[in-house]
């Protein structure tokens, strides 16, 4: 029965479709982060980089080279539309793409993690197989079918996604519409819609859709009688959270998914009339099947693992971040605080307190005064710019941090010397100090407080 699922061959349309979607809105994206300066803020200007930790040898290259790295990209996202050189242009952009998350996490977005996945997953897919250069320069290359385990794995990968995004939202604050309000606090002075986005039956549909739309989306578009319903609610939703949010490509790639829950041929009628209908359903038991199923149940099992994992790290993830990227874990929390370095000579017992914004820029800045792992990595690069003068040091942080608006507390033990201290990804840090979250929230962050995906 799941053979018969898994490898029965199917029209290809949605695949193709798809592929041109995914390397037109890739490209826009690379071309558009340079565009709108985002490549400049967050590559270029900083003189110190937060990496993820572990990879603090990928780092920005030096003067313009990013610019030129991103242009790169988004020629490599016109590769891929048009099908050309595809499985290198993938290849070279997935590895391109994760380098960039990796070196620096100021702007982490869930979004970009997505964008990883997936460019992952296409490299392993037959996606230049029809309307592409690639078969024009080697016509012995087009198929219209491809095998069902393509449409599956994306819609599963999706399914994952949402669900989780939905089992997040189910916490007091998103509940109590509270995190809501804040979010919607900074859209007030949006033409049209700004006064309405303040309303409280606004944030309560907002609430109620937003984990219905999550749980359900996935299902509803593949059940055929709410599955034009689905799409078209979709589309609102998308849009919705693109002109509110404005987070790039994500509402129009979440779009693009939904090729793979129609029928091929209402795909094919659309987008490839002169594409030959696939008449063909049998079922094709390739020799490769077993090293499909090892590598795509690894591949889900760290998928259906890595969001739970914060689950086994003691502490509220909510304060201590432990576990919180890479889970789906979205629109549910802002941070603030405020924090002061001291560092102390060992030989002397001279301290000196340190301003991190001689350092960093305002973003950072953000980052650095209430996330544990930013704090960490900054006590880390004090110890190793004194270590290069010849200092041996010792760096300490007092830290308050607000979250969701309540009132700041003591975040960091001050007496711990966290230049002495390693990282640990999937343990708690005992230097973090336990949080008293069931506080309501009185009063809403300012301004510069930090929204986070």
């Amino acid at each position: 029965m799941l053979q018969q699922l898994l490898f029965k061959r199917i029209d290809n349309s949605s695949l193709i479709v798809f592929r041109i979607f995914f390397g037109t809105l890739i490209s826009l994206e690379c071309f558009g982060a340079i565009l709108t300066g985002w490549v400049k803020r967050t590559l270029i200007e900083p003189s110190f980089t937060f990496t993820f930790i572990g990879f603090e040898w990928l780092q920005p290259l030096p003067g313009n080279g990013m610019y030129f790295y991103f242009m790169f990209m988004g020629l490599l996202g016109i590769f891929i539309a048009l099908g050309y050189k595809y499985r290198t242009s993938i290849i070279l952009f997935t590895l391109l793409w994760t380098a960039v998350y990796l070196m620096q996490k100021t702007a982490y977005n869930n979004h970009y993690y997505l964008l990883i996945l997936i460019s992952f997953l296409m490299c392993f897919l037959p996606a230049n197989r029809y309307a592409s250069l690639d078969t024009r320069l080697d016509p012995s290359l087009v198929s219209i079918h491809m095998p069902a385990w393509v449409k599956w794995t994306i819609i599963f990968q999706l399914f994952i996604v949402y669900t989780y995004a939905a089992l997040a939202k189910l916490y007091g604050d998103w509940l109590d519409l509270s995190i809501i309000a804040i979010l919607m606090k900074g859209k007030a002075a949006y033409p049209l819609i700004g006064d309405a986005l303040q309303q409280p039956w606004v944030h309560s549909a907002i609430a109620i859709i937003g984990i219905l739309f999550d749980l359900l989306i996935v299902p509803a578009l593949l059940w055929k009688p709410t599955r034009k319903l689905a799409f078209y609610f979709s589309l609102f939703f998308h849009l919705f959270n693109s002109i509110v949010f404005q987070i790039g490509i994500f509402p129009y790639l979440a779009l693009a998914f939904t090729v793979f829950f129609f029928p091929p041929g209402q795909i094919r009628n659309i987008f490839l009339k002169k594409k030959e209908l696939n008449t063909s359903n049998k079922v094709q038991l390739p020799r490769y099947r077993n090293f499909l199923f090892a590598g795509l149940g690894i591949y889900f099992i760290v998928q259906i693992a890595l969001p739970l994992r914060h689950y086994f790290i003691p502490g509220d993830v909510l304060w201590t971040e432990e576990g919180h990227r890479m889970s789906w874990r979205m629109m549910l929390r802002t941070r603030a605080g405020i924090i002061k370095y001291s560092v102390v000579n060992k030989d002397t017992g001279e301290a000196t307190t340190i301003t991190p914004g001689l350092y960093l820029s305002r973003k950072q800045m953000e980052k650095v005064s209430c996330y544990p792992d930013y704090i960490w990595q900054f006590a880390q690069f004090l110890k190793q710019e004194y270590a290069a003068q010849g200092y041996n040091i010792s760096v300490y942080a007092r830290a308050r941090v607000s979250i969701n608006g309540r009132p700041l507390q003591p975040f960091i033990d001050s007496t711990v010397d966290l230049a002495a201290e390693e990282w640990h990804p999937f343990k708690h840090h005992h230097w973090i100090l336990p949080s008293a979250l069931g506080t309501s929230v009185k009063s809403l962050p300012s301004p510069s407080s930090n929204f986070a995906n």
